[in-house]
């Protein structure tokens, strides 16, 4: 299957990115290879860029681009800092990074990957090759009542939570919870139909808050965030597309966090922390899609774009 995705908010990202010949990038999200392929082209030979994806397919896809300057690791964008030391020389800094932490087309339609609740797929909804494959299963079939309305309410903000928590429990009784089509049974028998939004699949977000849990994305967030800005050179931009307000918090707090001089409380007269800024914060407010780029692209309407500048 052909690894076809469309870049979100391109021509966004590379205004904020700025590309120029000879510089270094980092795509951590590779994907489809969209902005990589395009910050490919505004480097030039001179240029390189480290393209990052947990995903073989995605790794596999952008190499037969044969794009002589990019660098194409498959690994956690959390490991960041010893990708760059096991694929670059000591010292080596970079122009600007670009994280797009949505799901790509590709892994929606590939229905052997269980993110989709459109098609009956084994559950699995990992990312990549780490085991991750069985940890939606294991936290299906074994998880409690009151953990699994946790995850729910807390990574997909399901106001039902309780009530798909209690069908799974209910069901587990009879027999084992295999597939995507048994658990979005279960979710749409466990919500009312008059609480259905006519407008989003009722097992949408039980199934962005299991995606979350099982590949670890918000801690994976938290881990780069400083190890992105340590990777930059000084005037370097840092651009996160986020499609969570998990996600979107995170980063929000981090570049707010970084951009201040002083981190100590109010009641503290003078500073004690020796907190230095490392970031300036160059969106001041979140960047969405043109309304052109959602009619062409509708996945791309839930996402936020924020950019920052090290100091």
């Amino acid at each position: 299957m052909e690894y076809q995705h469309t870049p979100v908010m391109l021509r966004e990202v590379l205004e904020y990115l700025a590309p120029k010949r000879g510089g270094y990038f980092i795509d951590g999200t590779l994907g489809g290879g969209g902005y990589t392929s395009a910050l490919s082209a505004a480097v030039g030979p001179e240029g390189k860029i480290l393209a990052i994806d947990l995903d073989a397919q995605a790794i596999v896809n952008t190499a037969e681009k044969k794009l002589d300057n990019t660098v194409l690791v498959q690994d956690n964008f959390s490991n960041l800092s010893s990708i760059i030391e096991n694929n670059f020389a000591s010292g080596t800094l970079f122009d600007g990074l670009v994280l797009d932490l949505g799901l790509s087309s590709f892994q929606l339609v590939d229905i052997q990957r269980g993110f989709s609740f459109r098609e009956d797929s084994p559950l699995d909804m990992s990312f990549g090759s780490d085991g991750s494959d069985e940890r939606t299963k294991n936290i299906i079939n074994t998880y409690q009542e009151e953990d699994l309305s946790r995850i729910f309410f807390k990574y997909g903000e399901e106001k039902q939570a309780r009530r798909i928590a209690k069908g799974i429990i209910e069901r587990r009784k009879l027999n084992r919870i295999n597939t995507t089509g048994d658990l979005v049974e279960i979710i749409k028998k466990a919500i009312p139909r008059r609480l259905w939004n006519e407008r989003v699949h009722p097992a949408t977000k039980t199934f962005q808050a299991l995606r979350i849990v099982v590949n670890k994305e918000l801690e994976s967030l938290e881990k780069v965030l400083p190890q992105a800005v340590a990777a930059l050179k000084s005037g370097g931009k840092i651009v996160i597309i986020s499609f969570h307000s998990l996600e979107d918090r995170i980063v929000k707090d981090y570049f707010r966090q970084e951009s201040k001089k002083c981190l100590c409380p109010p009641e503290i007269p003078l500073c004690r922390c020796n907190h230095q800024a490392t970031l300036k914060i160059i969106t001041k407010k979140i960047v969405i899609p043109a309304e052109e780029e959602i009619k062409i692209n509708p996945r791309s309407r839930s996402a936020k774009l924020r950019a920052a500048e090290k100091i």
